[in-house]
């Protein structure tokens, strides 16, 4: 835990700090102005409701949001094979650097989730993938693209499945 916490906090970028001292202070003043309006009971709680909710809810969505926007890229599966004498499935495909700053790493992630015929099982099964695996990629350019290849290992699953990849770009 204390490993994650500082890789977090090392990778943190000026927007961020910009990010959650703007939602402190926030916090800070509708504190304020709910101790001032003391007398009006009911704008003082809304106040002091609102004001907690911008702490919990405003840095964690706003990081989450300016991520998408600062790091933007894009993803694409070219092929994909199972092999037939290992347990593994290759999945190459293409990383693209959309945004307007130079990327240092990229963690890109393929997962197989299982396919039903409902819905609601595919929905739900998207949020557990049975099979994952990651590579880094290094010193991506502005408007560069990227071959990459994952092979995913061991891969037993016998029945239908979906393949997907994404990245976190720092």
């Amino acid at each position: 835990m204390k490993a994650k916490l500082t890789a977090f906090i090392n990778g943190l970028i000026t927007y961020d700090y910009i990010l959650f001292g703007s939602a402190f202070g926030l916090f800070i003043l509708f504190i304020i102005l709910g101790i001032v309006l003391r007398r009006k009971t009911v704008l003082a709680i809304f106040l002091i409701l609102l004001s907690f909710t911008i702490l919990l809810t405003g840095p964690t969505i706003g990081y989450i949001k300016m991520h998408d926007y600062i790091f933007k890229n894009s993803t694409e599966i070219t092929s994909q094979k199972k092999l037939n004498f290992t347990q593994a499935v290759v999945v190459k495909g293409k990383i693209t650097n959309e945004s307007n700053r130079f990327f240092k790493s990229c963690k890109i992630t393929a997962s197989a989730v299982k396919v039903s015929n409902n819905e609601l099982k595919n929905y739900i099964y998207s949020f557990k993938p049975f099979a994952k695996m990651s590579i880094m990629e290094q010193d991506i350019a502005v408007g560069e693209t990227r071959e990459i290849k994952i092979i995913i290992e061991p891969f037993t699953y016998s029945k239908d499945y979906n393949l997907s990849i994404g990245a976190r770009c720092k």
